[in-house]
This record gives C-alpha cells, sequence and structure tokens, in this order.
C-alpha cells in the first residue's frame, strides 16, 4: 500500500454542529432533552462522577425524572461486565426505543454510554456531558464508542455520534492535577497536528497553575481541529487517522501498565507515546530534533517516567501489532514531518521502534 502524505493541513475553526461549549449548561441540556422528547430519560455515571458532578445538575427541572446509573470508575470498569449492567438498568428502568440516556462523566463513561445506547433497542438517542478535560477535547467528538475487551483498549466498539455534546468548563474544578495533565496531551496532539501558533501556545502554558479561563479558549481550538479532521473523514478511512498520532505506542504503554496491574491514565501513556514517535517522525520524516527536544522536555517536566526496561520490549511490541490502524501485518503509524505536516500509514521495523524507545528511557 502506498504511504499517504498530508501536508500542511489548513484547519478552520469549525465545530460540529451537535457539540456545543456552553456557558449556560442548564438552558443548553433543556434545550437537547426538550429536542428529543424521550418517554424515559436515564443518566449513567460513575462512582466519582455520581458524587462529585451529579450534584450539579440533577436538582434542575430538566433532570427531575431522570433515572440515575451507575458504574464503577476507572478504565478497569470500561469492560463488558459494565455494559451489560447498564443494558439490564436500562431495560429494569422500562426504557423503550424512544428513551434518553445522558453520560455525565469521563471518556470512559461517554464511551461506554454511547455503546450502550447506541445498541439498547438497536439504538437510543444519548447526550454526553463530558467532566473531564480529556473527554471534553478527545471524545467529546468523532463519535467513537465502545469497550475495552480480552486486554485491549477499545476493542469492541461502534461509530455513533451523541445528538449533543455539552462542553462546560464548570466540572475541571471537580479534577485533580493528574486529570488535567491527562487531557492536556491530546491538547499537545491537537497542536502538533495543526499549526506552530497553537504547538507555542501549548508549550508554555503554565500547566502547573492553569488559567482557566485560557484554557476554556484553548480548549475551543483544540475540539475545533478534532472535529475538522472527523468531518473530513468521520469513519478514519483517510485523515482521521492523524488523530492516531502518540497512540499506536501509548496505547500498547497503556495495555503494558494494566497487565503489570500499576495503571496509568490513558493520558500519560499518550503523553509517553508523542516522544516515541515523535523520534520516529525524526528518523523517518526529518521532523526537526528540536522539536522533539522541546515535547520530551515538556513531557518529562510534568509527565514524569515510566519504568519500562528493555526487557519489556517484545511485549510492548506484541500489543502494538493488535492495533487496530494496523495492516498486511505491518504496525501503522501517523508521523510528522513538521507541525501540521502529517504522514498517515507510516511503518517502522522492530529496530527502528527499538531504537526509539531507548531514546524515551534514556531521556528519562
Amino acid at each position: 500500500m502506498p504511504q499517504i502524505i498530508i501536508t500542511h493541513v489548513d484547519f478552520s475553526a469549525h465545530m460540529l454542529e451537535n457539540v456545543i461549549i456552553t456557558q449556560q449548561l442548564e438552558q443548553d441540556l433543556q434545550q437537547a432533552i426538550t429536542d428529543i422528547q424521550p418517554d424515559k430519560l436515564f443518566v449513567l455515571t460513575d462512582d466519582n462522577t455520581r458524587e462529585a458532578c451529579l450534584p450539579l445538575i440533577q436538582t434542575w427541572p430538566c433532570m427531575a425524572e431522570a433515572q440515575c446509573i451507575t458504574i464503577g470508575a476507572t478504565d478497569d470498569h470500561k469492560d463488558v461486565a459494565s455494559l451489560s449492567e447498564v443494558w439490564s438498568a436500562l431495560s429494569r428502568g422500562g426504557a423503550s426505543r424512544h428513551s434518553c440516556l445522558v453520560n455525565l462523566g469521563g471518556g470512559m463513561v461517554t464511551d461506554l454510554g454511547g455503546f450502550a445506547a447506541a445498541t439498547f433497542k438497536r439504538g437510543i438517542p444519548f447526550i454526553n456531558i463530558p467532566t473531564t478535560l480529556l473527554s471534553m477535547v478527545d471524545a467529546s467528538v468523532g463519535g467513537k464508542t465502545g469497550v475495552n475487551f480480552n486486554g485491549l483498549k477499545n476493542e469492541v466498539g461502534v461509530f455513533r455520534d451523541a445528538h449533543r455534546v455539552l462542553l462546560s468548563t464548570r466540572f475541571l474544578k471537580t479534577l485533580d492535577t493528574e486529570n488535567i495533565r491527562s487531557g492536556y496531551t491530546e491538547m499537545l496532539k491537537h497542536g502538533l497536528l495543526s499549526t506552530p501558533a497553537m504547538w507555542q501556545e501549548l508549550i508554555t502554558f503554565p500547566l502547573e497553575s492553569p488559567d482557566m479561563e485560557q484554557l476554556q479558549q484553548m480548549i475551543g481550538r483544540s475540539v475545533a481541529v478534532k472535529a475538522d479532521i472527523v468531518e473530513a473523514d468521520p469513519l478514519e478511512r483517510g485523515i482521521r487517522k492523524a488523530l492516531n498520532l502518540g497512540h499506536t505506542i501509548g496505547h500498547a504503554f497503556e495495555s503494558w501498565s494494566m497487565q503489570r496491574k500499576t495503571p496509568i491514565l490513558h493520558g500519560y501513556a499518550v503523553a509517553f507515546g508523542l516522544v516515541v514517535e515523535l523520534y520516529l517522525s525524526v528518523a523517518k520524516c526529518g521532523f526537526p530534533t528540536s522539536l522533539l527536544r522541546q515535547a520530551s522536555r515538556f513531557i518529562g517536566d510534568y509527565y514524569g517516567t515510566l519504568p519500562i526496561t528493555c526487557n519489556d520490549y517484545p511485549t510492548l511490541l506484541e500489543l502494538m501489532t493488535h492495533d487496530k490502524k494496523n495492516e498486511g501485518g505491518r504496525i501503522n503509524f501517523t508521523l510528522l514531518g513538521n507541525i501540521g505536516d502529517i504522514r498517515i500509514n507510516q511503518s517502522a521495523t522492530k529496530e527502528e521502534i527499538e531504537e526509539a524507545m531507548d531514546f524515551f528511557r534514556e531521556g528519562q
């Protein structure tokens, strides 16, 4: 298969129609529910968002009749067992094809809840209210739903857009530092896919003491980058693969950490994956070494280290072979020739990948 090289993509700040960055969440949620006119309303939370986030919306008149379904928190519960719990709760609650599910939580809740809604009664409408920075800039756009299966991330799922995605920074006040940084990784990725100006704003932003007003504006720009890519390629057959930057190796790092019973946050795994894949970008596509060093330094300062050794390489390479982007037995990557110079469907040899992981380890 020939390489596909997409150079200097021009992203306009176009938003998907179903995604709203809102300053009036109650009114916008009321309008979304009114548009659907459900016979029954359900809200899905996890243990954390039921305590920290549900109280912010449950007293609103539009949520008065909502039945709450709660699953376990953390990615460990993004599985078929939790999916079955949601289906069972919908069934017990008398949900029909005309009911609606509001997913209130991070990417785990919106991914699993979206999949549950997309498959229950062959599909009921759902509304996503992301409560983490990661879910706002990543899971909020693109229509991907699913669960982990057989130890692999997002192995089973479908594409299905939410009726509305409502983004409100009020929920960011409920997050700890680690979860803010986890979400910020996806913003770094969007900056690398976009323009030098966006990258510089991200790399110089004081992440140790974030200004929430500035961050909200940056979230809007970040979501716009993803929205434009998704609109151009909704089923991930071409340019949408750009969004996998950092993820081929990042998902392997994440699965490796889960196997060791020392799970790391998704954004931390992708941050480490960015370092490795930017090294591959330097070696294979001429990405500027100065930008690799800048990204590596920023990620080292804010995300710390991952205790891999060369003995872990076979396991990591095996995990990479399960990536859904692979074709013809090759491990596929999205790499960069420069900021905004996107190279999809790039392959690398075992030796090249190991060399890139050597660079990552030596920089820790």
